[in-house]
């Protein structure tokens, strides 16, 4: 593992990260999904010659671009046999490996389904990187490992003790666990890296809802809306990811990547409406006001559906919103020179002509 002296030769007078020139071959797990799609993009536009990509199914692949410099993988990132085969493919090439691990699941069925995918896939991207040499594995990560600030002014920095918050943290947790154990002890070359809340192109249906319930006024918010999230555009993560990728003394950290600062619910709220009001949709109004209690009521709703091994995706967001999720970037200015291009209003606006493009209601 780097030690703080590796982290500073990393970083020139300016301020600015040394870098790593692109691998000959970049994996990616995960391609078809949110992050991974756009993630996919920006490889092909910045010209990566050979990418091998994993996704989950069949069905999967029409998200996945054609083209000469890309070989797909199709199976479950929990079953080892899968991922050794992604990996050993993309280096019997020869030539340098990274692979960028996004691959995950946020809202299962089951708790289980958190634990196969999120910390049994990490564990399996782990073995195969070791396996056949990766150069480096950049491990997408979560908050939710660290759970929740304790007060409104908090912020998670970059050394913050896990508190998992359910069982996505849970798992979550258990990915970075394996990843820098394996850093410290088989000698990995590996970084992880903490989006909070993303947002933009390429997002999911439960996006799609996030800008219907802001449009006709539904949006619950709760206790007065005054706490804070740390939010970051989709473009911004991957300059965070591929910035992660390219510094040497980042080997053995954690970093989160978001937005410059974080935003109140309520600016949140206000903001999505400004922004589709600005794209000629009429907003009826940014949300509807809940007592706190109502997010209490919810997150013990969901302790309970959890602790059966069941999963209710609108519960534990319900239960989440009366909490403050807030974090410090100044690490990934500093050690890996990132810097979020993008702030809220326009990102929004960004992702909201996404899904007209795509006819999406909204």
């Amino acid at each position: 593992m780097s030690d703080a002296t590796d982290a500073i030769e990393a970083i020139d007078t300016t301020g600015t990260a040394a870098r790593r020139d692109p691998p000959d071959v970049t994996v990616l797990t995960g391609a078809a999904g949110w992050l991974g799609r756009a993630m996919m993009h920006r490889l092909l536009a910045d010209g990566r010659t050979r990418v091998h990509v994993l996704v989950h199914g069949d069905d999967d692949r029409p998200s996945v671009p054609q083209g000469d410099a890309i070989a797909v993988e199709v199976g479950d990132v929990g079953d080892a046999a899968v991922v050794e085969r992604l990996i050993a493919g993309a280096s019997a090439h020869g030539g340098t490996v990274d692979v960028i691990h996004t691959a995950g699941v946020i809202h299962p069925k089951r708790v289980a389904d958190f634990f196969h995918t999120n910390a049994q896939g990490t564990a399996n991207v782990v073995d195969a990187a070791l396996a056949h040499g990766v150069r480096r594995l950049v491990h997408v990560s979560s908050n939710s490992p660290f759970g929740t600030n304790p007060h409104l002014t908090d912020v998670f920095r970059q050394d913050e003790p896990y508190r998992p918050y359910y069982g996505y943290g849970r798992s979550k947790m258990e990915a970075e666990l394996s990843v820098f154990a394996a850093v410290r002890d088989r000698g990995l070359d590996a970084v992880v890296v903490r989006p909070p809340w993303f947002y933009g192109p390429f997002q999911p249906p439960r996006q799609t809802t996030f800008f219907r319930m802001v449009r006709r006024g539904k949006f619950p918010i709760i206790g007065g809306g005054q706490q804070r999230r740390s939010m970051v555009y989709v473009d911004n993560l991957v300059d965070g990811i591929l910035a992660a990728e390219a510094t040497p003394g980042a080997t053995g950290k954690g970093y989160w990547i978001a937005d410059a600062r974080p935003y109140t619910v309520v600016e949140i709220v206000d903001t999505v409406g400004r922004a589709l009001a600005d794209e000629g949709f009429e907003v009826r109004g940014g949300g509807t006001k809940m007592p706190a209690i109502v997010g209490r009521v919810a997150e013990t709703a969901d302790a309970l559906i959890q602790r059966v091994g069941r999963y209710q995706q609108q519960l534990h967001v319900l239960g989440e919103m009366d909490k403050t999720i807030a974090c410090d970037i100044s690490a990934s200015r500093t050690e890996l020179g990132y810097e979020p291009r993008v702030e809220l209003y326009e990102g929004m606006r960004r992702s909201i002509r996404w899904c007209v493009e795509r006819g999406l209601e909204l």
